[in-house]
């Protein structure tokens, strides 16, 4: 059973930083490329930045490029989303999903990160 669990959300203020982190199982991670996605209150999904399955090739959302860092670890079968530079406008819940940009399968259950003073 193929599993994504996200974790390191939270409450942040304008121009902090965060990292997420979401931990997969039930298939070969590093197998597959990875996305992370966000869905802000009232809108719908919207991708954020897929990793292919070695590592070496990044893609970025222009809303997030130049803030936000994608990465993973295959020996940990983890992915990462480091998010610097937040604004109100990154309120959002990220989910981790197997596959790239073009079309992901599997969700996580999301984890809320919420920028407010």
């Amino acid at each position: 059973e193929v599993q994504l669990v996200e974790s390191g959300g939270g409450l942040v203020q304008p121009g902090g930083s965060l990292r997420l982190s979401c931990a997969a199982s039930g298939f070969i991670f590093s197998a597959w490329a990875m996305s992370w996605v966000r869905q802000a209150p009232g809108k719908g999904l919207e991708w954020v930045s897929d990793i292919n399955n070695g590592g070496n090739s990044r893609t970025y959302a222009d809303s997030v490029k130049g803030r936000f860092t994608i990465s993973r670890d295959n020996a940990k079968n983890t992915l990462y989303l480091q998010m610097n530079s937040l604004q109100s406008e990154d309120t959002a819940v990220y989910y981790c999903a197997r596959g790239p940009r073009s079309g992901q399968d599997y969700m996580g259950q999301g984890t809320q990160v919420t920028v407010s003073s």
